[in-house]
Formats: structure tokens, sequence, C-alpha cells
């Protein structure tokens, strides 16, 4: 029996990275038959591995995870884990084509948090046109509401070095909406990795999907990343909506503080988070986004939002 983190997942073909070195691996039908397969296991995943009868290797077993990564397909109702056991949350975002959409970073910043990771933003394509003003405001929202933050340029360097120290130590997740240059930051970093990056389409103004699959990147420097493909529609689950406040950073000095407590910090009397919010202790458009997820995910459950 042998050790390994699933490095990989192609078409029922896990690749496994073990002391010994890397193997390719099937899964064992009895965990084949005992839920949903696909989320059974997933790059970054612990797992044990055997020798198969007749040849090959088999997974026998998935250790529990200490973090995860979950998205849900548009229209879906099931969260559906895409990578697990990493230490932080990258969220990439494009100042310009695409033009950001700061909802969908609170909205992965929320996944990155519900999921056990530490989350933080990268703020990429500063050098094209009206980016550095755009850059600008949102690191200041995503520092004063709590974050790490940078702002890069792969064309002319700029946060590049600040971006290598990111992700050189332990683990890291790279996420964010096809087009942002997830890819290409990368590459940047450690250009041997070749990654595949496209355009930006023209109509759409939103980048084609690169990455098809999550797969662990290490890193010649020291760090792994995990590649993941672009999406935006972000699944939290049942547990996360249950503490979604305490996914929010700028809501957390102000929790426990409330008149009541079962307060969901929307309109209740009483509210602390609700006060910041009006004392400008927490920014107003964080408070809207905390809203709309609430609202969003509590729909996706079958229940009236706020």
């Amino acid at each position: 029996m042998k050790t390994g983190q699933v490095v990989e997942t192609i078409g029922g073909v896990y690749t496994v990275r073990t002391a010994a070195g890397t193997l390719e691996a099937s899964l064992r039908g009895r965990l084949k038959r005992s839920g949903l397969a696909r989320d059974r296991v997933v790059a970054g995943d612990r797992v044990e591995v055997a020798k198969a009868w007749g040849g090959g290797y088999v997974i026998e077993s998935v250790r529990p995870r200490r973090t995860l990564l979950a998205r849900r397909a548009a229209g879906g109702r099931l969260a559906k884990v895409v990578a697990a056991n990493l230490d932080r949350l990258v969220v990439v975002a494009a100042v310009a084509d695409p033009p950001p959409a700061p909802g969908v970073i609170d909205r992965m910043l929320v996944m990155g948090e519900s999921g056990g990771m530490d989350a933080c933003v990268v703020l990429n394509k500063v050098d094209l046109a009206g980016g550095r003003a755009v850059a600008a405001e949102l690191y200041r929202v995503y520092r004063t509401a709590g974050y790490p933050a940078t702002v890069t340029s792969v064309v002319t360097g700029e946060g590049m070095r600040d971006f290598r120290a990111m992700i050189r130590t332990g683990s890291s997740a790279l996420a964010g909406p096809s087009g942002v240059g997830k890819s290409s930051l990368l590459n940047a970093v450690e250009p041997s990795l070749e990654l595949r990056t496209l355009r930006v389409g023209r109509r759409s103004r939103s980048g084609r999907h690169a990455t098809v699959s999550s797969r662990l990147v290490f890193l010649e420097g020291g760090g792994v990343v995990a590649d993941t493909p672009g999406f935006t529609d972000v699944g939290l689950g049942e547990a996360a909506v249950a503490r979604l406040d305490r996914c929010f950073a700028d809501f957390r000095p102000f929790l426990g503080q409330c008149q009541f407590g079962d307060c969901t910090h929307v309109r209740e009397p009483g509210c602390a988070v609700v006060a910041a919010v009006v004392a400008g202790r927490v920014q107003k458009a964080r408070h809207d986004s905390y809203r709309a997820i609430l609202a969003g995910d509590a729909a996706h459950r079958g229940r009236i939002g706020t």
C-alpha cells in the first residue's frame, strides 16, 4: 500500500504522486458505487493506493480533506469539489478585458473561507487602458475588508515579485473567471510550465476555458499550485451558508454583538453588522454582496432569501 496525493484526474485515470514516484491509478469499484464518483477523488486528495489484480494500481481509500475548493455548475443545485487540501485561495481578477465583477470576487473569497483556506486577491492586467484606476479602487476595497491584495501585470512585470512570494510557500489554488490571466501569471513565474492560454472573446468579453480540469503544479522554486478551470458560479453548500457571515473577514469583528443570536445581518433591529455598515466601518458594497449571496443560495435550497 502506498500513500500519495492526486495530481490530476482525466477520464477516470488518476495521477498520484508518492514518495517512490508518480503513478497512474484507477478508482476501486466500491468507491465508484459509494456516491458521486466525480466528487470522490479530486486534485489534492490524499489517497491510499494498492497494486491491482492483473497489474496497475487502484485507489483504495481517500483520507479526510483538510480544506476544499468547490463550484456549482450553472443551474445546478449541488456543489462540486474541484480541489482539496490546499492552504490558500488566490482569487485572480482582471481589472480590464474582461472587466472585473466585485460580486464574483466576493463570492470566491467566501468560497475560500468556507472551504477552510486563507483567501487573497490578485488584480491583474493593470497595464491595460484604465486599469490602474480600477485596480487602485479594488485594492482599497479588499485591503480595507482585511484581505491581502496584489496588483500585477505580466506585460510590465509589476507586482510579479509579490505574486511569486505569495505562491512559493505551501499550496495555493488560483481561481477566477476565464480570461483573467491565471495561466499567464503561472507561466510568468515559471515559463517551463507552458500552460495554455486563450484570448478573451471580442463579443462576450469573457475568456474561454484554457484549463479544462484541475491539476497540481509543483513549482521548481517551491510551492504547489492548483490550476483550476475558470468559473463564476460558486457552490457554497448548506454548511457554508449557515456560517456565511464568518466568511466575510470585515464582518467578524462585529459578530456576537447583535441583539438576536440568530441574526442574519440583513435588516434586524440591533444588528451590529448593519450598524457597522451605517457607520462606514463595513463597506456597503461588501454588505450588498453578502445579501446577494445569502439570497441566492437560499433560493438554491428552496427557501426565501432576503
